[in-house]
């Protein structure tokens, strides 16, 4: 698959979870973000935003946002502002039953935030507006369970 999602085969998809059941899928919805056309890429976008970030976050998320935030640097990708917006979205939802898989998820995203501050730099209007949200909601997140950390 390239460097763009270099390891993404490495975990065990079938063993995680999103929001209707089986992660499986989540490695080809990555890959049309990844190299699919401008149509292409939102589709598959909002797909995995159902899936792993807009209801709640599940291990699936956790699994995909460091290849969430490599998309987000790729400059070939057509949809890096929402995949931005998505890695927000992460950050601002939770999983109350499963406060570990919440905290991870938030984790992940928090622990690239020198990545969120590099693309506020972007050459790209639209990914550098995306990313100043991103850091302004990474600066200011204040979930319980995170702060525990």
């Amino acid at each position: 698959m390239g460097t763009v999602l270099k390891g993404v085969s490495r975990v065990r998809w079938h063993e995680l979870k999103h929001a209707y059941g089986s992660a499986a899928d989540v490695p080809g919805v990555l890959s049309r973000i990844a190299w699919g056309d401008a149509g292409a890429s939102e589709a598959a976008l909002s797909d995995l935003a159902l899936w792993i970030g807009e209801l709640a976050v599940f291990d699936a998320t956790v699994a995909a946002v460091p290849f969430l935030w490599d998309l987000a640097v790729t400059e070939t990708v057509n949809s890096r502002a929402g995949v931005i917006g998505l890695l927000q979205t992460i950050l601002e939802h939770g999983n109350p039953p499963q406060p570990k898989v919440q905290l991870e998820a938030h984790q992940a995203v928090l622990s690239r935030r020198a990545t969120a501050d590099q693309l506020t730099h972007d050459s790209d209007p639209v990914v550098r507006a995306a990313a100043q949200n991103l850091l302004a909601g990474i600066d200011s997140h204040l979930s319980e369970s995170c702060c525990r950390v």
